[in-house]
């Protein structure tokens, strides 16, 4: 009966595609923020442990563990709520000060470069003015045009900001209520862990639920080792351009380096966003020194992408070097940075789950590779 029904609903989820589709968009859309505030809880988890384990341990009057417990937590949300006020505090008034100078100073000198190459094109060029004379605009044409453009694009504009208006506000709303998810995750996750085991257990074989669970272990050891790894490569590539663009005298070596740091999150290709924001300050200073940081950066990325991390990262999931650059590729294509993020660690995970079960295999063959 089990085998007939799910052919019956094979069948009909095959005929009727769009429907089942539609169906799963929907389910997605109602528990997309607690899938939200349980990626933000994983990733809370991962120094909120550390806090909790190695610091807090040490403090002989912290025995209660839910004291213990909520003190971790508030560190944890201090700890990075202060990483974002710094990066905000160091980038914020750079741009402000770099966009005042660019409006103030370099925009009306451009227009006055434009002016007067304008100005000599003219005179080289005498029949372009000539031309510009005898030429007639119709504004009677160019103004009913402007009125049915209006006309006709006003509601698909009216609607689309108000669709991107409420969709702003869904994602702000999404982001709360994970959040809140994500705080009674972490408060009593060795509850939910325990209430899970039972689950599975209750219901499932018991070998095929001791591979679940050990791959689970395996999956959020790697993700955590990934997570921390991908952290201190950013450190260190955002140290290696502040020191470099400061011995060198770079304007904007402080920003850059933060930039860049806080790019390099993203595996691999962040760094690159962070170049062309570092290239765009320089250049409204110095052009030449803006063509000699983009040589620095491709120094400094070479040294970073073919040593630092595929050693820090790839040493920290257990995954070759090759393999980070493959799996960042893939990743990258499928689902863009998200991809990036996640296809490491998943990597590793399907890396050595396949080296165990081959070495498993090859043990029973006697095989010596």
């Amino acid at each position: 009966m089990g085998i007939i029904t799910f052919a019956v609903l094979l069948l009909v989820g095959a005929q009727r595609f769009d429907v089942v589709l539609y169906f799963v968009q929907y389910l997605f859309g109602l528990i997309s923020p607690f899938v939200l505030g349980a990626a933000i809880a994983f990733i809370l988890n991962v120094p909120m442990r550390g806090i909790e384990n190695k610091l807090l341990s040490k403090i002989k009057k912290l025995k209660n563990p839910k004291v213990k417990r909520t003190f971790s937590l508030l560190l944890t949300l201090l700890l990075m709520t202060g990483i974002i006020f710094l990066v905000a505090f160091l980038i914020i008034p750079e741009v402000g000060r770099t966009i005042q100078v660019i409006v103030y100073e370099k925009f009306p000198d451009f227009i006055e470069r434009i002016q007067r190459e304008y100005s000599d094109l003219l005179v080289q060029y005498p029949e372009i003015l000539e031309y510009l004379d005898n030429y007639e605009l119709d504004w009677k044409q160019i103004g009913e045009g402007i009125v049915n453009f209006m006309r006709n694009s006003g509601t698909s504009m009216l609607q689309s900001t108000f669709g991107i208006a409420s969709s702003i506000l869904g994602g702000v709303i999404n982001f709360f209520l994970g959040f809140i998810f994500a705080i009674y995750i972490l408060i009593q996750k060795e509850r939910l862990g325990r209430q899970i085991k039972k689950l599975f257990y209750a219901y499932l074989p018991k070998k095929v639920t001791d591979k679940f669970l050990s791959i689970c272990s395996l999956s959020s050891k790697t993700f955590s080792s990934f997570l921390s790894g991908q952290c201190v490569e950013a450190v260190i590539l955002g140290l290696m351009f502040f020191f470099t663009l400061s011995i060198l005298r770079f304007p904007y070596a402080l920003l850059i380096g933060v930039a860049i740091g806080f790019l390099a999150l993203i595996p691999i290709f962040g760094a690159f966003v962070g170049c062309f924001i570092g290239a765009f300050l320089i250049i409204i200073v110095d052009p030449i020194k803006a063509f000699w940081f983009l040589i620095i950066f491709l120094i400094i990325q070479q040294i970073e992408g073919n040593l630092i991390y595929p050693r820090v990262v790839g040493s920290s999931v257990g995954l070759p070097s090759m393999w980070v650059l493959v799996a960042v590729t893939i990743g990258g294509n499928i689902m863009g940075v998200a991809g990036m993020l996640i296809f490491i660690p998943m990597t590793s995970v399907i890396y050595t789950l396949t080296r165990e079960a081959v070495n498993h295999r090859l043990k029973k063959k006697k095989i010596v590779v």
